[in-house]
């Protein structure tokens, strides 16, 4: 077990990914500490999701670790994998619902299948984790189709909490969102991580999210992480993206917005 098991919720070390001949990754190294919402940014094609699969297991790394809650998560057997599994909750870009399914259902789903709970006792807490995302009760019995973009957000959220995580993922949580929209979403985020106390690794591309939610920001470039840290440190990082990133029109828009 990770002697910074206590403190890190995820230590990433040493990570390769790559699609056939395409490096994505290169001996990249990074540590999630417990109870941070971590804001993981970069350019286009950088491998901000790449990295949050990889750490998920839907992309298994071709070198390096990723420790979870103090496991090796690829080294671990099924069971052990499979626990952890249990802790965290993800929120894929544009909620990724079962179209199938009514709100309630596709939140019920995990808690069926994880905890094998039905009847009301599933109702009851499908029902819970809507009013905690800010929907109304009645929109359980809506479908995917019948939503609009914030409520999906909201609703895909929902089921990532289903069964009470420590640790959830955000993959560009406000995209398409309009700004009172995406603010609302902020809000939500950071005031579920202090009642909850939730450990949040949000990919994002979104200057207002880093300032209004995020406690350190990771910016990837050059296949690594090349800075790490809060925000007003990361923004001082002598490097061209970062610089074209937090310098330009937009951030230092997002900054006064912050200052005012």
């Amino acid at each position: 077990m990770s002697s910074a098991a206590g403190k890190n919720v995820i230590e990433v070390s040493g990570l390769r990914t790559q699609f056939g001949d395409h490096v994505v990754h290169d001996n990249l190294d990074l540590n999630v500490r417990r109870g941070e919402i971590l804001g993981v940014v970069g350019g286009s094609g950088t491998g901000k999701s790449v990295l949050m699969r990889a750490i998920i297991g839907l992309k298994r790394p071709d070198a390096g670790t990723v420790n979870v809650f103090g496991e090796n998560f690829y080294d671990a057997d099924e069971n052990t994998r499979l626990s952890i599994e249990r802790r965290w909750g993800v929120l894929f870009q544009g909620g990724a619902l079962f179209s199938s399914m009514t709100v309630a259902q596709n939140i019920m789903a995990p808690i069926r299948e994880h905890l094998g709970f039905e009847g009301d006792l599933a109702k009851d807490m499908a029902a819970l984790k809507i009013s905690m995302v800010g929907l109304r009760a009645e929109a359980g019995a809506n479908f995917p189709s019948e939503l609009s973009g914030g409520m999906k957000k909201r609703a895909g959220l929902a089921r990532a909490l289903a069964l009470d995580p420590e640790l959830v993922f955000l993959d560009e949580p406000t995209a398409g969102l309009d700004p009172i929209g995406a603010a609302k979403f902020d809000d939500l985020i950071v005031n579920l991580k202090e009642t909850l106390g939730l450990t949040v690794f949000m990919v994002t591309h979104d200057l207002d999210t880093l300032h209004a939610a995020c406690d350190r920001v990771a910016v990837l470039a050059e296949k690594r992480v090349i800075a790490v840290g809060p925000l007003d440190e990361v923004r001082r990082t002598d490097h061209p993206w970062v610089q074209e990133y937090f310098a330009g029109p937009r951030g230092r828009a997002a900054l006064a917005a912050k200052a005012s």
